[in-house]
């Protein structure tokens, strides 16, 4: 394989998060990517420290790329409203990119995820201080909502609930209004 000329972090990261989507973020190696790109793997090692690196950079991709959708979708929205944008935006961007959003998953130290990950976490807990949550239980709710989402988007992902009707649209109502019912009703001891 010969070096091709314009490969620099940004071309690669993008590379890289396409991969992820297509053979799933676990998958994604520096040698995964050297394929994708047609170069030998060490050609990559002058821009990428190694496979750890290129994750966290889709990682931080993917972060940038959903604070994007989510800011969007939460402008002028409270409460309820604003709770349904960001569930949806969630599930969209995990439907439409699934590498991505597993990215989103991982544990990212926070000097690497930088400013990304801290939008995304403040625009989430901006969304349930409409509650008027105490702020020491902020945590707790972004918590709930995110494992809730998690657990809802991997089980539909997985085809867990192809089998059995209702569809799975109608659970994801439910499973929305019972996330609003529940930080309404937010316990505060």
């Amino acid at each position: 394989m010969a070096t091709r000329a314009g490969l620099t972090v940004p071309v690669l990261t993008t590379a890289a998060a396409e991969l992820a989507d297509e053979v799933g973020f676990a998958q994604v190696t520096v040698s995964a990517l050297a394929r994708r790109v047609g170069v030998q793997p060490a050609s990559l090692y002058a821009h990428l420290r190694g496979t750890d690196d290129l994750r966290t950079r889709i990682a931080v991709r993917a972060l940038e790329e959903l604070g994007d959708r989510l800011s969007v979708a939460l402008a002028g929205r409270a409460r309820r409203a604003a709770l349904q944008a960001l569930v949806d935006v969630m599930r969209d961007y995990a439907r439409e990119h699934p590498g991505r959003w597993a990215a989103t998953q991982v544990r990212v130290d926070v000097t690497q995820a930088g400013a990304a990950g801290s939008r995304v976490s403040a625009l989430t807990a901006g969304v349930l201080r409409g509650y008027d949550l105490p702020g020491a239980e902020v945590p707790h709710a972004v918590r709930f909502v995110g494992s809730t989402v998690n657990g809802f988007l991997h089980l539909q992902a997985i085809g867990g609930f192809d089998h059995s009707a209702p569809d799975a649209e109608q659970s994801w109502a439910r499973t929305t209004d019972a996330l609003d019912a529940a930080l309404r009703a937010w316990p505060t001891s």
